[in-house]
């Protein structure tokens, strides 16, 4: 039955080529703008390059001192000396990598002035990473316990800096903030909206600048603590929070003095929704919500207009309608019909779709525009494209077919 309803289907779409191309550019465009969006999203939120463990990771980046009133806080970054302390010392984690957040520097070459985003990390920060040595290595804890002026940068500071040449750059020095540091490695860079592991250079935390030695609980640095199994999240989660109940409290830091420390180990997406939600009970709802609602607008604008347009195709077969109905065809068999009608010609909007997607986020990873933009139309992206075009085809669909499918004989017969 349902392959009849395509063959029917297939049939009208050729005998009216306008309404099919007023339908099909409709749906095509919407769900092309959403394709797009879920692939962005996906590319935020999702485990790629180069943090590919970010399934099984936890982060530390933040921490909020409040006084007994709790009218007072500080809140930001957390130090080196917490993370030693409070982070590294966990058990059941795998490792425990420390970076800086943010930091800035400048090099020169031939005159020119290079703008450098830099960071500060330890060895393990290129464990719990999946950064892609294009030459040499990270540098290791003997690198650091030794004190060495070495970096690890970017292909595409390697290509600024040593002007695209071929020869290995492994072993050269790079004059940043006039002090010359050793290139021990070169990594395929990060894109930016990856801003725990996005940089320029990668310097030892015992590099000059780092701010590694502050003894306060709040600094520059946040921790990626990297599981063994996502099973040992809770279990880690737990173990952290035990760690800072032993902060000795009150305690005071720049003057302020505080009598309360929150600071969690998240997930990302969880890290992320809680910069602007602190409620961590509620975060995810209301980020979920937030995001839903903005789909359905996107997609329900376009389904209020292809609503009409369904209507006047479907009127046109009011005397199909007539001639089944006074056969014996119940309301019940009409909806579906117009209903997987629907859901086909979606479908066919929704390659369409898929493939000017696809052509748009070549063009955006290729254009520069973002640095190491990876946008991709995986499987999670795909299973999600196919879910809208599911939802929109119901959307613009059922209202047309059930007014359709309880027109009355006489009036059918008559249009």
């Amino acid at each position: 039955m349902i392959l009849n309803y395509i063959k029917i289907a297939w049939k009208v779409l050729l005998r009216h080529p306008f309404y099919t191309f007023i339908t099909l550019f409709g749906i095509s465009l919407t769900l092309t703008v959403l394709m797009v969006l879920t692939s962005f999203l996906d590319h935020l939120f999702g485990t790629h390059y180069p943090e590919g463990k970010r399934d099984r990771s936890l982060y530390i980046t933040r921490m909020m001192q409040q006084d007994t009133s709790q009218n007072g806080r500080n809140m930001g970054p957390v130090s080196f000396r917490f993370l030693k302390d409070y982070a590294k010392t966990l058990k059941t984690p795998e490792r425990v990598g420390v970076t800086t957040m943010f930091g800035f520097a400048n090099t020169y070459i031939n005159g020119k002035r290079i703008k450098l985003n830099t960071k500060y990390t330890d060895a393990d920060f290129w464990y719990v990473t999946d950064f892609r040595f294009l030459e040499g290595k990270p540098f290791n804890e003997q690198n650091i316990a030794n004190g060495e002026q070495v970096v690890v940068i970017t292909d595409d500071l390697r290509k600024q800096y040593f002007e695209d040449s071929d020869e290995s750059v492994v072993g050269k020095t790079i004059d940043i903030e006039n002090i010359n540091y050793r290139v021990i490695g070169v990594v395929k860079g990060s894109p930016a909206t990856r801003p725990y592991t996005y940089g320029d250079v990668y310097f030892p935390y015992t590099a000059p600048k780092s701010n590694y030695q502050g003894t306060g609980l709040r600094g520059s640095y946040m921790g990626i603590v990297l599981a063994k199994d996502k099973a040992d999240i809770p279990a880690i989660r737990e173990e952290f929070d035990t760690a800072v109940r032993r902060i000795p409290l009150p305690g005071i830091e720049n003057g302020f003095k505080f009598h309360i420390v929150k600071v969690q180990a998240n997930q990302y997406l969880d890290d992320f929704i809680s910069t602007f939600f602190q409620d961590s009970d509620s975060r995810k709802a209301i980020f979920y919500s937030i995001i839903g609602l903005i789909m359905l607008m996107v997609m329900g604008l376009p389904a209020i207009n292809l609503v009409n347009v369904n209507v006047s195709r479907i009127l046109e077969r009011a005397s199909e309608i007539g001639v089944r109905k006074s056969f014996g065809a119940p309301s019940r068999a009409l909806l579906w019909q117009f209903i997987v009608e629907n859901i086909f010609i979606t479908f066919i909007g929704g390659g369409v779709a898929l493939l000017l997607s696809f052509l748009i986020i070549q063009l955006i990873n290729s254009s520069g525009w973002l640095a190491y933009a990876d946008l991709t139309i995986n499987f999670n992206v795909f299973a999600v494209s196919m879910g809208v075009c599911l939802v929109f085809g119901l959307l613009s669909g059922v209202l047309p077919a059930l007014r359709m499918s309880k027109m009355k004989i006489v009036d059918a017969l008559k249009a």
